[in-house]
């Protein structure tokens, strides 16, 4: 059974930086395909990154919100995928979640789809 864990999220100034961290195990498929995606209060949820799994040269796709300021990136060791958040903006406050497939990601879409596999969220505030 996939497990998908989440850790990294807190508390943080705007302009300050977290990394979250998403550790995969058990799935019976080499190097997942990861993508993450976030939820603030009374808002749907929002793709925000993503990067293809181990045999698929790494590519990575941002949501027009954070390019420039967060990067995905995937230590296959590890069997863990991280986002590094930078500039960090008080409207970047939400509940993160990683996600393993199925799910849309193109340079254009990152979205769930109705068998898409949930890590648990973890919060990030950035105070203002």
């Amino acid at each position: 059974q996939l497990q998908l864990v989440v850790s990294g999220g807190g508390l943080v100034q705007p302009g300050g930086s977290l990394r979250l961290s998403c550790a995969a195990s058990g799935a019976t498929s080499d190097y997942l395909a990861i993508a993450w995606f976030r939820q603030a209060p009374g808002k749907e949820r929002e793709g925000v990154s993503c990067i293809a799994g181990g045999g698929s040269g790494g590519s990575t796709n941002y949501a027009d919100s954070v390019k420039g300021r967060f990067t995905i990136s995937r230590d296959n060791a590890k069997n863990t995928v991280y986002l590094q958040m930078n500039s960090l903006k008080p409207e970047d406050t939400a509940v993160y979640y990683c996600a393993a497939p199925p799910f849309v990601c193109t340079p254009s879409t990152i979205q769930g789809l109705g068998m898409t596999n949930w890590g648990q969220g973890t919060q990030v505030t950035v105070s203002s």
